[in-house]
């Protein structure tokens, strides 16, 4: 899935003008910042240093080393340094891609194809060449074998073919969907010599041959796993790979959870600390190696969409499926009090499904907007053409009587009635108002408990259960859960994914992104208008009107967000002086300072 900057204007090629010619790069609108010759990225240093060792730390544990299947907990930095893709992209442009296993793409003037032409180079991890074959062997088994995203995400191509050694071309299905050539340039490639006699579909803690800057060199399962960089990767020379990949090695180390995690790094078993958890960056960063300068604290401005972090509702189940429920329930969650009280206040309330950007529905639909949403007059609530969403709030006393009241009249005009044991029924269909909310991460415990304790005064039953990661994705991937809390990414330039998050023809799907369950036709024409947009006025437009269909719905009831990224490092490492604004890129683009 793209994780993207804030959308760039320098045009330097026109898409149009690529059409059937050989070009290092393509973007969605036709807005490239670097041109054909450049030299390295903006947010890289070309003359960083390379060695030394990365220690990075990850939460859980892990059981395989194939991350592009349904089974298993695949192990971090897997995907991101073994491998490589086609074309990657750069860190601050909405979405462009330049050349990496591809030296040069020709995309057809009536976007109904797009041609890959391979780097000669480019090899695997035991000197076999990376060919065309591999590039179809890869999109059919991803297609075949690996997770149900991979069949949402590339559903519109028609077929692949090898034209020769280095040439790859595929065709699609339609020549509306703009996105589509960006999104194959994303693919990932794997070697089909390798997988010929395995099984891709089952787990494997067996180092894959790869293609990418890193070797898999050590490997304690659920532990640690050690990268190694390759010194001679073919890759080196590219332009888009100068000033990357500067560490010899790379090494996560798993912890069971985040407090372990933050004493340890405290302690200097690793180098680098994303903190998210606010209380904790408020006061637990008083400890010594960060008072004498050994670790660096800072905030960092974050410029990149949030999406949607929310507490989900699983509309599968019953208790859920009445939209006066959803909406009832919103107003037990007393944001105000609880940001006041775990979060020193620094916490910003999310309201949109695109949370810090431009793709955000704020205030009434725009002439565009309603274009879309005019004909689905019949199949989207009242309150998309007339009001602003806004989620329930308060004077943060703590005093939230106001809230649960009007959530109290809302289920009794329902017909949810009182049982004898205190909790709600619904008088003619039996429907019990009570629930399970699971959850991975023990920190989310005290924003919940509230929540639940308000729930019980107005008659609904809320039961927390805290579960391991592996039981947790478990139960996730086959929507085995009431509520639960989650972060529903999304980047500058939405796209195919987003059939994968709020698509019926997912919502049934074991291990697809859609763990809401929506399946309102609505939403799924929008989501079908948002991937044909053929400019960015298009794309802004029916993103937004898409984001005032799922927020009037009540599928969620949104938590919060912070725009800032909360960074703490060892002073061992150095960073370039420019960062992206949509990633610290930390693996990417960082070294271990010169002695």
């Amino acid at each position: 899935m793209k994780k993207l900057p804030l959308f760039l204007t320098l045009s330097l090629l026109s898409f149009s003008a690529m059409a059937g010619t050989p070009k290092p790069a393509i973007s969605l609108y036709g807005d490239l910042k670097y041109p054909a010759d450049f030299k390295h990225f903006n947010y890289v240093n070309p003359d960083a240093p390379k060695g030394g060792e990365l220690k990075l730390s990850a939460i859980g544990s892990f059981d395989n080393l194939n991350p592009y299947i349904i089974k298993g907990e695949a192990a971090d930095g897997v995907d991101a340094l073994t491998n490589v893709t086609l074309m990657t992209q750069s860190y601050d442009e909405a979405f462009s891609m330049y050349a990496m296993l591809a030296e040069t793409v020709e995309l057809a003037d009536d976007h109904s194809s797009i041609t890959f032409n391979l780097n000669p180079k480019a090899v695997w991890d035991d000197g076999k060449a990376i060919t065309a074959d591999d590039v179809v062997w890869t999109f059919n088994t991803l297609q075949k074998d690996g997770a149900p995203f991979y069949r949402a995400y590339y559903s519109d191509v028609a077929k692949v073919t090898a034209d020769s050694k280095q040439k790859v071309t595929f065709t699609f299905k339609t020549k509306e969907n703009r996105e589509l050539p960006l999104i194959i340039a994303q693919m990932p490639i794997l070697p089909k010599h390798y997988w010929a006699d395995k099984k891709f579909a089952e787990t494997t803690l067996t180092p894959p041959v790869a293609g990418g800057p890193y070797k898999i060199s050590k490997v304690d399962a659920g532990r640690t796993i050690e990268f190694t960089r390759k010194k001679d990767w073919w890759g080196n020379a590219l332009p888009t790979n100068k000033g990357r990949y500067n560490f010899d090695k790379i090494t996560y180390t798993y912890f069971r959870d985040q407090n372990v995690a933050l004493e340890a790094f405290f302690a200097g078993q690793f180098d680098f600390q994303q903190e998210s958890i606010a209380k904790l960056w408020q006061s637990a960063y008083n400890a010594p190696p960060v008072n004498d300068g050994r670790i660096i604290k800072k905030e960092i401005e974050n410029t990149r969409p949030v999406g949607m972090q929310a507490f989900l509702y699983n509309v599968r189940r019953p208790v859920f499926q009445d939209i006066a429920v959803r909406k009832a329930l919103a107003y037990a969650f007393d944001f105000d009090w609880e940001n006041k009280q775990f979060a020193f206040g620094s916490y910003k309330r999310t309201r949109s499904y695109f949370e810090n950007s431009e793709l955000a529905a704020t205030g009434l639909p725009s002439p565009k907007e309603l274009a879309l949403l005019e004909p689905l007059k019949d199949k989207v609530p009242a309150e998309v053409f007339a009001t602003s969403y806004n989620p329930p709030s308060t004077d943060g006393s703590g005093n939230n009587r106001a809230n649960l009241k009007t959530a109290s009249d809302i289920l009794d005009a329902a017909g949810y009635k009182l049982g004898k044991d205190g909790i709600r029924v619904h008088e003619k269909t039996g429907v019990r108002l009570s629930f399970e909310f699971v959850e991975s991460n023990p920190a989310f415990e005290r924003w919940i408990l509230p929540f639940s304790q308000n729930l019980k005064r107005i008659g609904v039953e809320c039961k927390f259960r805290v579960l391991d990661s592996t039981q947790y994705i478990n139960r996730m991937q086959k929507f085995d859960f009431d509520m639960t809390t989650s972060v529903i990414g999304q980047s500058d330039s939405p796209g195919n994914e987003q059939r994968e998050f709020w698509t019926s023809a997912k919502a049934d799907m074991v291990g697809s992104r859609n763990y809401i369950g929506i399946k309102n036709p609505a939403v799924d024409i929008l989501v079908d208008k948002l991937i044909a947009s053929s400019t960015r006025e298009d794309l802004i437009a029916s993103t937004r009107a898409l984001d005032r269909v799922l927020q009037w719905n009540y599928y969620a009831i949104p938590n919060w967000f912070y725009n800032k990224w909360r960074l703490a490092w060892w002073s061992k490492l150095e960073h370039p002086e420019k960062l992206s604004g949509m990633t610290p890129a930390v693996v990417d683009t960082w070294w271990v300072k010169e002695k």
